[in-house]
């Protein structure tokens, strides 16, 4: 059990201290499903024996979301110790670049932090022959608002206060509306430096839609996947916002939880409204996510967030990534790996592994239809 958890905590640090690219390792162990297995390393490997490999073969390749990057690094690590001779390939880009790439049949799945829209719902079906592109919830978990201020260890903002400054209207970490929220902080005459994802990103659109629901009157932009506001800095993927929030002083942005804790970036604890603020954490996350509904229709497991809960310790940024397969005319080449996999992610293993690294799992209600889903994959 110690070599276990040993194992595990270093595919964590390795995952989150991977900055970008793809994700190749070469697969080793066994998939008899017996016990445990030895990986190249000559290490035991976690969760191997629990994983059903099937047909599963060859490379599976997939991209998308950076979201999911530390969650997908594990993922496969595990899944690659327990099925030989499978190598998943995930190239950690963006939501955009993910479903481009679907809707090109140059992947077996794409990671979105954002549902299809309907024109990639009709552009994916030159691809699924005789259906179509569907969003299955896999990972979720919190947005966090990571800031860089000498001198401040904590700080609590709102709807509004977050809205003004991402749109350059506070410009000021002294500035009133910060003051008031943090009665006794030292708070420095400093300018703030916003920073933002450059490229198009479901994590961009999912702070746009907790922005435009939470603040109407100060965030007047569409939720879209590129950046709205005038004025701030971009920076590429997450890894790229949290370095740079990391770097400078009087910065902040916006990225999972998972990019501030590898990176030791203090979070906005954000006041909903509610009883008291409320901190980024995978549990204060899942409150939030548990409150979801299935929006979307047959297949289709696209959910519906509420972004201005005010309940007691529910973290409302927050974030769903999902993984972007065909209903039915999945290619016959990577389909049997496609649904070994994602049997895998979607498994109680899979998102046991979420917690740990900062992640929410998806609620076991809404989880079951994911299972069931997968499982009928043509």
């Amino acid at each position: 059990m110690k070599l276990q958890r040993k194992n595990r905590l270093r595919a964590t640090a390795l995952g989150a201290l991977a900055v970008s690219g793809a994700l190749v390792l070469t697969a080793c162990g066994s998939d008899d499903n017996s016990g445990d297995t030895t990986g190249g390393n000559g290490g035991k490997t976690t969760a191997a024996s629990n994983i059903k490999c099937d047909d599963a073969k060859g490379q599976l390749p997939a991209s998308g979301s950076s979201a999911q990057k530390n969650a997908m690094d594990l993922w496969a690590k595990n899944y690659m110790a327990g099925c030989k001779g499978v190598e998943i390939n995930y190239k950690s880009s963006s939501s955009g670049e993910g479903i481009v790439a679907f809707n090109q049949g140059t992947v077996g799945f794409a990671g979105s932090d954002s549902a299809l829209k309907p024109e990639e719902v009709a552009d994916s079906k030159k691809i699924c022959k005789g259906g179509q592109g569907i969003n299955l919830p896999m990972v979720g978990g919190p947005i966090a608002i990571g800031f860089h201020l000498e001198g401040v260890d904590s700080l609590t903002l709102d709807a509004p206060t977050l809205a003004k400054i991402f749109d350059g209207k506070i410009k000021k970490w002294n500035d009133q509306a910060i003051a008031k929220l943090n009665t006794g902080a030292k708070l420095p005459d400093k300018a703030i430096q916003p920073f933002h994802r450059s490229e198009d990103s479901g994590t961009t659109q999912n702070l746009g839609k907790y922005l435009g629901a939470a603040a109407p009157s100060d965030w007047k932009y569409e939720a879209e996947k590129k950046w709205p506001a005038p004025g701030g800095q971009a920076a590429s993927g997450s890894s790229g916002v949290a370095a740079q929030v990391k770097q400078v002083d009087g910065a902040i942005g916006y990225f999972e939880l998972s990019y501030a804790t590898s990176q030791s970036i203090p979070t906005v604890d954000i006041n909903t409204g509610g009883a008291a603020p409320v901190k980024a954490t995978s549990e204060n996350a899942s409150k939030a996510i548990a409150a979801a509904k299935i929006k979307g229709t047959g297949k289709d497991l696209a959910l519906d967030l509420d972004y201005t809960t005010k309940a007691e310790g529910a973290y409302p940024i927050v974030l769903v990534t999902y993984e972007v397969v065909c209903d039915k005319g999945n290619k016959a080449e990577t389909l049997s790996t496609v649904k070994s996999f994602l049997n895998y992610t979607a498994g109680d293993e899979g998102q046991k592994l979420l917690t740990e690294a900062g992640y929410a799992p998806i609620p076991a209600e809404i989880n079951a239809k994911v299972r069931e889903t997968i499982a009928s994959l043509s």
